[in-house]
């Protein structure tokens, strides 16, 4: 069962920009493509724990501002790079306002 928040609007986040959503368990980062298209995952690489959300965004990815990695915007993982990624979570448009699927970011804790 999903529980959707409402966490701004679409046009608070610049096309192929990022904005941080801080949660008890950490940071999610929301992108928004230049397709208006959202996309959310954890904020921090594995690699060196660079801020995702100040990575550049291009198409379905964004790259990582301190090594350089690139993961997919979709599944949260590395492209090119032996190992990693980051969780991904279900993002959503609706009426122009952004929603989060706060039960899967809840379960991510839980393993």
């Amino acid at each position: 069962m999903s529980n959707w928040i409402d966490i701004g609007s679409l046009g608070e986040i610049p096309l192929r920009g990022a904005r941080v959503v801080k949660t008890v368990l950490g940071c999610v980062a929301v992108f928004r493509t230049a397709e208006d298209e959202v996309f959310a995952i954890d904020d921090s690489c594995p690699h060196k724990g660079g801020p995702l959300s100040e990575g550049i965004v291009h198409g379905k990815a964004v790259t990582c501002p301190l090594h350089n990695w690139v993961f997919s915007l979709e599944t949260g993982m590395a492209q090119g790079a032996d190992e990693g990624g980051v969780a991904s979570y279900a993002a959503r448009v609706e009426a122009g306002r952004i929603l989060l699927d706060a039960s899967r970011m809840a379960k991510r804790n839980a393993a």
